[in-house]
């Protein structure tokens, strides 16, 4: 494509009643609307709209350089994108389309299109949400009168703003921020905000991630406004909802926000994916969200990618790998979703408020429709060879007595219950010891303050006012920690019912010295183990064949994390090993990091349980019970393959139907409107024979129980696919007789006010 500035003259037409006008009629967009001298072609401009979404490093700054620093060429861009806006609402309200969250409802072919007759899925739609802090946006400000200090912000005010509902307002997510809840006049939505505060003192990942610190993401460095986007993909990858974070990390309020956008749009059976899903469940509960959420069978998930990340027992409660009704999605689509966005971030870290806004979201609406449902069938066809191959590989490993891996995986999660809880058996004896030794130690002290005092008053002759304001001062602190430990003394003597004040020589004593000191290598032990027990199973998730080359940098980076812990925990139990009698044989990091399986680790043979001789522990039977909850996905996703296929089929066929009968019945009394529902029935149309071809080669595997034969959708609502040619007609006919009719209304009123006038006229 050839780009050169040169000196035109336009005709202005008598129809033409702006300059303005009479440029975009010969193809040109001016760069200022008022008195404009330069102008830029149309085709100037889509080249670099679409130069720049496919690639989003393009910046517009490289683009006006490389046209020899013309002025001007953003209020002409901004123009034809607006304009081109105007067009597509024009065409929305043709299709009958411009309903609020008609788009949202129909994202995606295979997740909204639903069917008569269809199988009920367990979970109505999968998607995935996470924060995504590369897409900042820098706030300019102006110098303070000091250099220390920073001005009001320099950005000049615009009524400019984004259309459509896939962008979330601020005023929107600021409605589920702590301090909205807080200043709520609604008592029950104050004690939600309470209870969000103390949500985390139960669950075991808090502090592993940055997104679970209230103080790491309340705080944000002070150049940047927008700090990121929080952004909602359906399993196929086609963008649901977009949100600003604002001045903060990845606060609750943004999954909040989407979560209650998508529950008024889809209703009931959603399954929502997030690196930190369960400590977000407890914050979904809490919240006002909390009783919606339930009713509707909500359900929070962590993604196969992070949840290697999380501890063990949190994994066997919310890790994909474990969750009926998730097929083979891993909940991971935010990542390479934002692989490809983060091309943005150079071209928008100092754009304006509106048009960072505009080039993020003109980008997934491309990346949607020329990227995402492109590859859909593509999709479909890969996920549904993959569950084949999984299902084929099962069948000749000889899994059988499915029953028992349920088994397996329910005394695990028992067992690292286990290990959370101190044992109760005599810890109000051990208690009762420990009280002991520090009321011995406080009896100690106070007669050696009190033995200083009564020295220091029967040797001195002279009076010295700070050394006796000291010595009373120690004596009375003494004597407050002797009361007080004497007290707490008597109460357990009243719990245990002792009447006789234990001492050192007495049996009971060294009793209870010897449990103590076991209990805490017990308890060191018990820290140590469970920490090793998730170590091995993650190095056994990593040597997996299949797995790949980013999945095991990633739980590489968690395992460092994780032996960070495990060489505290041993320090921790290697001193509490030497304090026994006689001494317990240490350990060397050399020895844990080695071990492969817990089979060979030797020291959970001296735990309370010897985990090792479980069956659910051995090699054997870890690898049995992943290729059964694979096995066992792997027939969930060909179930739900099935319904996505025969929904995609169906919409390919009335969505073009639709649009073509538009198109023609709009051909006759508006062709320009035409010409447009024809440009964006091509948007989709151009991809059918490729999914055609995708479809049939689905078909042909050996072993596809599906349909490839269009069914019927059961929305029948206005603006739907599955509206005919008569149905529009009889529309159009019945808005047409409505007018008819206000029109004789209308001239009967004035025929009888002429009457009346006229009957009393003198």
């Amino acid at each position: 494509m050839a780009i050169d500035s040169e000196i035109v003259s336009i005709g202005i037409k008598p129809t033409n009643v702006f300059l303005t006008s009479a440029l975009v009629h010969q193809g040109l967009i001016p760069c200022s609307l008022i008195t404009p001298s330069i102008a830029i072609t149309i085709d100037t401009i889509e080249f670099y709209r679409v130069a720049h979404l496919r690639n989003p490093h393009f910046s517009i700054q490289a683009f006006v350089k490389m046209l020899c620093d013309l002025h001007g060429f953003l209020i002409a861009f901004d123009l034809y994108i607006q304009i081109g806006g105007c067009v597509d609402s024009l065409v929305t309200a043709a299709l009958r389309r411009d309903m609020p969250d008609w788009c949202l409802k129909h994202t995606c072919p295979s997740c909204t299109y639903e069917l008569q007759d269809e199988q009920s899925l367990r979970l109505r739609l999968l998607y995935a949400m996470d924060g995504n802090d590369s897409l900042k946006w820098i706030l300019c400000r102006t110098i303070g009168m000091d250099d220390d200090n920073i001005g009001p912000s320099s950005e000049l005010p615009t009524p400019q703003q984004v259309s459509g509902d896939q962008y979330l307002t601020r005023e929107y997510v600021d409605q589920w921020s702590r301090e909205v809840l807080n200043s709520a006049d609604n008592e029950e939505v104050k004690n939600c905000s309470t209870r969000m505060s103390a949500e985390s003192e139960d669950n075991l990942c808090t502090g592993c991630w940055k997104n679970m610190d209230d103080e790491k993401t309340k705080k944000a460095w002070g150049i940047y406004d927008e700090t990121g986007i929080f952004l909602a993909v359906c399993r196929h990858g086609f963008s649901l909802l977009l949100a600003d974070m604002v001045q903060s990390g990845e606060l609750a309020k943004y999954p909040l926000a989407v979560i209650s956008k998508l529950m008024d749009a889809f209703g009931e059976g959603l399954g929502g994916g997030y690196d930190i899903g369960c400590q977000f469940k407890t914050t979904l509960d809490n919240s006002s969200l909390g009783p919606v959420a339930h009713s509707l069978h909500y359900t929070s998930l962590v993604g196969a990618f992070h949840g290697h990340a999380h501890r063990r027992l949190c994994q066997l409660d919310h890790l994909t790998t474990y969750i009926p009704g998730l097929g083979l999605e891993d909940l991971e689509t935010c990542e390479r979703t934002f692989s490809k966005s983060n091309g943005l971030a150079s071209s928008l870290r100092y754009a304006s408020v509106f048009h960072r806004q505009q080039g993020i979201l003109t980008y997934f609406e491309h990346n949607d429709d020329y990227e995402v449902y492109a590859n859909l069938s593509n999709f479909l066809y890969n996920n549904y060879k993959q569950a084949l191959e999984i299902l084929y590989d099962g069948q000749t490993s000889g899994v059988s007595d499915e029953s028992i891996f349920e088994d397996w995986l329910k005394e695990e999660r028992e067992y690292l219950h286990g290990l959370r809880s101190e044992p109760q058996q005599e810890t109000l004896q051990m208690e009762y010891w420990q009280k002991l030794v520090n009321l011995t130690a406080s009896k100690d002290e106070l007669d050696t303050s009190s033995s200083r005092w009564s020295m220091y008053a029967l040797s001195s002759t002279t009076s010295d006012e700070a050394t006796t304001w000291w010595l009373e001062t120690t004596r009375c602190h003494a004597t407050e920690v002797f009361e007080k430990d004497l007290k707490i003394v008597q109460e357990l003597e009243s719990k245990l019912e002792i009447t006789q004040r234990w001492v050192p020589k007495d049996a009971e004593w060294q009793n209870a010295a010897i449990m103590v000191t076991n209990h805490k290598y017990q308890r060191a032990l018990d820290n140590l183990e469970g920490l090793v027990v998730a170590h091995i199973f993650e190095l056994t998730k990593m040597n997996r064949s299949g797995t790949g080359y980013k999945m095991r940098k990633h739980i590489a980076k968690a395992l460092q994390t994780q032996s960070a812990a495990i060489r505290t925990a041993l320090e921790r139990y290697n001193s509490a090993a030497w304090t026994l009698s006689p001494p317990c044989q240490t350990l060397k990091w050399e020895e844990v990091v080695e071990y492969a399986f817990l089979a060979n680790f030797d020291l959970l043979r001296n735990s309370r349980e010897d985990v090792s001789q479980q069956q659910w522990a051995t090699p054997t039977a870890r690898q049995a019970t992943n290729l059964y909850f694979k096995m066992c996905h792997a027939k969930e996703e060909i179930t739900c393959l099935n319904i996505e296929i025969r929904r995609l089929v169906t919409y390919m066929c009335d969505e073009d139907h639709y649009l073509r009968t538009c198109q023609r019945q709009l051909k006759a009394i508006h062709p320009a409107l035409a010409h447009q529902v024809h440009v964006r029935h091509h948007i989709h149309a151009r991809f059918n024979a490729q999914h055609l071809k995708h479809l049939g080669d689905i078909a042909n595997l050996s072993g596809f129980t599906g349909s490839v034969i269009p069914g019927e959708s059961i929305l029948t609502g206005v603006g739907e696919s599955t509206n005919s040619l008569d149905n529009l007609e009889e529309k159009e006919e019945e808005e047409e007789e409505e007018e008819e009719e206000e029109v004789n209304v209308e001239e009967a009123s004035e025929i009888f006010y002429n009457i009346l006038h006229i009957s009393t006229d003198p």
